[in-house]
């Protein structure tokens, strides 16, 4: 037999408390006996009665399982690229203390959240790079996560279309038999100085990878720290300023049946982020049969309580007058 909730010291303080109140129930009638006469056989079936009842509410309250049986449990799974935008726009203060810093805090709580799905890191500028491939390591992907900084990538410009043919030729290349729902985060302030969208997008959604772009920044923007001073301008020599774009990120999340989510300085939409990736209906992996015990706790709740409705309806006289 086993029990879905074995706490001993819990049932040993019921049982006391019961006892200690039975006590002083016989305690009462003792004294009474003195006075007028007691069935004590009457006295006896009632206390074996009551005791009954209150041993069966225990045992329902353990929660008993008798007998196995075997049940199928699908495993279902996802494939989520990440594709993080590593130019220097990346390190404004708008968000603080810094919009990468910030993705990096999000990055790890959203990976937690998909603790049975495979993973991959895309880190991007003017050029993009597989940085980890998918994997279930949760604690790997973690590292790479914690490493994150604009020197990884050379900085001429961001272009959003890099990383997303990495992801399309990986997802491609897939020898994987296992079908699987497949998806892009792209996380970026928008800024895009590569080739259009529509193409990448075009493919992504012919093969049914659907694109959540995660924008990161605000509409006033703010200047981008180097070293002890902010990044200049070339062309009008003041400070550079970089602010949030919306629409190539928007973009390419609808041309790929995805969603756009923001962190800015008005919405923090992670949890909306992670609710829809968990939406998202995984391919089915595997399959397993485990053996399911039923809990027949019922049943001796049903017990119990006729038999008190017993001890109610039909009292046991055990006072003669």
């Amino acid at each position: 037999m086993i029990w879905a909730y074995p706490d001993v010291k819990l049932t040993l303080l019921l049982a006391g408390i019961f006892g200690l109140l039975y006590f002083v129930y016989l305690t009462r009638y003792w004294s009474i006996n003195k006075r007028l006469e007691v069935e004590k056989r009457r006295l006896f079936t009632k206390m074996v009665l009551r005791t009954t009842y209150f041993v069966l509410f225990l045992i329902a309250f353990a929660g008993p399982s008798i007998g196995t049986s075997t049940k199928e449990i699908k495993e279902e799974g996802k494939d989520i690229f990440i594709a993080v935008d590593l130019s220097q726009s990346m390190n404004a203060t708008d968000i603080g203390p810094s919009r990468l810093q910030r993705v990096k805090f999000e990055l790890k709580e959203l990976t937690k959240s998909f603790p049975s799905d495979r993973i991959g890191l895309i880190i991007f500028s003017s050029e993009a790079f597989l940085q980890c491939p998918l994997t279930f390591d949760q604690s790997v992907l973690q590292l790479y996560i914690d490493g994150l900084n604009t020197g990884l990538v050379p900085n001429f410009g961001t272009d959003l279309n890099s990383p997303l043919r990495i992801a399309l030729d990986r997802f491609e290349k897939d020898e994987s038999q296992e079908v699987k729902s497949k998806s892009v985060i792209l996380i970026s302030d928008g800024e895009n100085f590569g080739d259009e969208l529509e193409g990448i997008g075009g493919q992504l959604n012919d093969l049914g990878v659907k694109v959540f772009s995660l924008g990161i920044g605000t509409e006033a923007g703010s200047t981008i720290p180097r070293g002890n001073g902010v990044v200049i301008d070339p062309q009008t020599g003041e400070p550079a300023r970089s602010v949030l774009e919306r629409t190539p990120l928007q973009q390419i999340a609808a041309e790929t049946n995805g969603q756009y989510f923001e962190i800015s300085d008005q919405v923090q939409e992670i949890g909306e982020l992670i609710n829809s990736l968990e939406r998202l209906e995984g391919g089915v992996t595997g399959s397993r049969i485990v053996e399911a015990s039923a809990n027949k706790y019922f049943y001796f709740l049903l017990a119990a309580l006729a038999l008190s409705l017993i001890d109610m309806i039909l009292p046991i006289k055990t006072i003669k007058l």
